[in-house]
């Protein structure tokens, strides 16, 4: 819908009510019942993972865990049972605290690895449409969904855990959190407060999946066909 069309269409609902265009002063409503905010909300963060764990078995994702020291094994036996021979993983500041920068630095002898740089547009693009594995960090992960939220930014394309074979999703344990519900939370309270929130935000509920009007499920139709997800105590 055109800019003059999206015009034309609501003052056309504005005067079949009876009234003038209200293009101001909306509020959100506050409601007297919020059941979306009862659900999992007794569970501790332990009990959040047991959840995720559990619903990994339903989208087809591989699930692992293990701590800052242990990730980078981890990490690397993912990659070998992928047989990965190529990686593209953000430039992302986590890199460092996680041990990553070094790690890439490591495996890059052996494996072709890639770090995004925004500099380079095409040349992200191409790696990206030909790498084995992308490696990302979860911002936000849903507990009910197994759901890995990815806010993009200009270290972050969105080609990392789209275009490869396989993904890895790598969750620290402070993101999980029960449902979408603490995640539109989250970020109304960053846009409420001024905060840079990123325009372009993905939620990944494992592999890609489609089904035709059989309910035939295929994997990996519109993205990755296999996903681990790794969860950083």
């Amino acid at each position: 819908m055109t800019i003059q069309h999206r015009e034309a269409f609501l003052n056309h609902i504005a005067a079949k009510l009876g009234r003038p265009r209200r293009t101001e002063g909306v509020k959100r409503p506050n409601w007297s019942v919020h059941p979306q905010l009862e659900v999992f909300n007794e569970l501790t963060q332990d009990e959040l993972v047991d959840v995720l764990e559990k619903q990994c078995e339903s989208i087809h994702t591989t699930f692992k865990r293990t701590d800052k020291n242990g990730l980078g094994k981890v990490l690397i036996e993912t990659i070998k049972a992928y047989n990965g021979k190529s990686i593209i993983a953000p430039n992302d500041p986590r890199n460092e605290e996680y041990g990553l920068t070094n790690l890439f630095q490591e495996i890059g002898k052996e494996i072709e690895t890639y770090i995004w740089d925004y500099t380079k547009h095409k040349e992200n693009q191409r790696f990206a449409e030909r790498a084995d594995i992308g490696i990302t960090f979860s911002d936000i992960t849903l507990a009910e969904s197994a759901t890995v939220t990815l806010f993009h930014h200009k270290g972050h394309g969105r080609s990392i855990s789209l275009l490869p074979k396989s993904y890895i999703a790598i969750i620290p344990k402070e993101t999980i959190v029960p449902r979408m519900t603490q995640a539109a939370q989250q970020i109304h309270a960053a846009i409420a407060k001024g905060e840079d929130v990123a325009s372009y935000v993905s939620f990944i509920s494992g592999p890609s999946n489609s089904a035709d009007i059989e309910m035939n499920l295929i994997v990996g139709v519109h993205g990755p066909i296999q996903a681990t997800y790794i969860v950083v105590d």
